[in-house]
């Protein structure tokens, strides 16, 4: 049998205080931060914790100090280049001011999202960003505990209901009723905006959407219906778009319709790649048949046949602010004013004048 070899036993504070000739308290007030040392000290003890190869046990310098440097962070789709984006302002800031964060994907579940939370204070993170799977006061809880234990909390990109809580997100309704309108004066009555956003029925009104990007760009879209003196059918909204095949079975739905839309809006750039992968399998083309805007800009938008007509929204700049107000808050700092962050409406070569056609079975997909 071969022989294990014995495991290296890891350098302690007490080497690190021998190797430096001071005291245990003083080596564990050098290396945890807290105390006061001299420099002289500080320095002996960073060498000789450099030469022996020590790390700091972080569990227990969390207890000592009450401050762990870890961020938790929860967003709703983490394969969602939206949220990536996102996550990497709020890395570029957490690295530099020196957290880690700590990451979970609560797949817009309402449960994952409480799970997550509850861990993230069990690993006595310092504060936590949340992007909310539901703004329904009753069913964030898990939030105000959050507040309860005094840890910082950040929302993004949606707000929740009665939380006194800062919500870093962009306002969507203007821009929502400019992009509207532009379909509008191409001569668009049959819109129809897709989205992922989780309902148990049909959209009815605006508040089945609660304090949401959603909730802001369909105010846009009826603002936009109304100032054209059009009326706003609500089957022009469609919900539940979180997988491809939900997708395909919202697209089937749609081409039943006895005037499918002329016009598509996707809620983001998951649903939209999705979107265009069904109408190509239909035959469908942009924008002589249909036309097509999508919510976020990313790189392949300008790059396909034809170039995208999108919202684009500084996501980037969205998360730094998010992580840079957190930190903040835990260090006790002055958060200043929260800016305003406005998405803007880019144009391209996807909208086109509506078409009527006639879609063949054959032709259809099945449809």
């Amino acid at each position: 049998m071969t022989k294990q070899k014995a495991r290296t036993k890891a350098p302690t504070v007490a080497d690190v205080a021998r190797a430096a000739n001071v005291s245990k308290a003083q080596a564990a007030r050098a290396l945890g931060g807290y105390g006061a040392v001299s420099e002289e000290v500080q320095t002996r003890v960073s060498n000789a914790a450099t030469a022996l190869g020590y790390r700091p046990n972080e569990l227990a310098r969390s207890m000592n100090t009450g401050r762990s440097n870890t961020i938790g962070v929860i967003v709703g789709d983490i394969e969602n280049p939206h949220f990536g984006l996102a996550l990497r302002g709020m890395a570029d800031v957490t690295r530099q001011a020196g957290y880690q964060l700590l990451l979970s994907n609560s797949d817009e579940k309402w449960q994952a999202e409480q799970d997550a939370v509850r861990v993230m204070l069990e690993k006595q993170v310092d504060g936590i960003i949340v992007t909310p799977c539901c703004s329904e006061r009753e069913k964030n809880h898990h939030l105000r505990q959050v507040q309860a234990e005094g840890r910082a909390l950040k929302l993004f990109d949606r707000a929740v209901i009665a939380l006194d809580v800062e919500a870093i997100c962009c306002d969507f309704t203007a821009v929502a009723q400019q992009a509207t309108h532009q379909l509008i004066v191409a001569g668009h009555r049959d819109v129809v905006y897709i989205t992922s956003m989780t309902l148990d029925s049909e959209f009815r009104q605006l508040s089945d959407f609660g304090l949401t990007p959603v909730a802001q760009r369909v105010d846009g879209m009826m603002r936009a219906f109304a100032a054209a003196g059009h009326p706003f059918d609500p089957g022009m909204v469609q919900v539940n778009a979180a997988s491809d095949e939900q997708i395909q079975q919202i697209v089937t739905r749609l081409w039943q319709r006895p005037q499918p839309p002329t016009a598509l809006i996707a809620s983001d750039s998951v649903v939209a790649m999705s979107l265009l992968r069904v109408l190509m399998q239909r035959g469908l083309r942009i924008p002589e048949h249909l036309s097509f805007v999508m919510y976020d800009n990313f790189p392949w938008s300008e790059i396909v046949h034809p170039p995208l007509t999108v919202v684009a929204q500084p996501v980037y700049e969205m998360g730094r602010e998010a992580a840079r107000r957190l930190i903040a808050e835990i260090r006790g700092e002055a958060l200043g004013a929260l800016p305003v962050f406005s998405a803007e409406l880019i144009e391209r070569q996807s909208i086109g004048v509506p078409r009527t056609l006639t879609y063949q079975s054959s032709s259809a997909g099945g449809c």
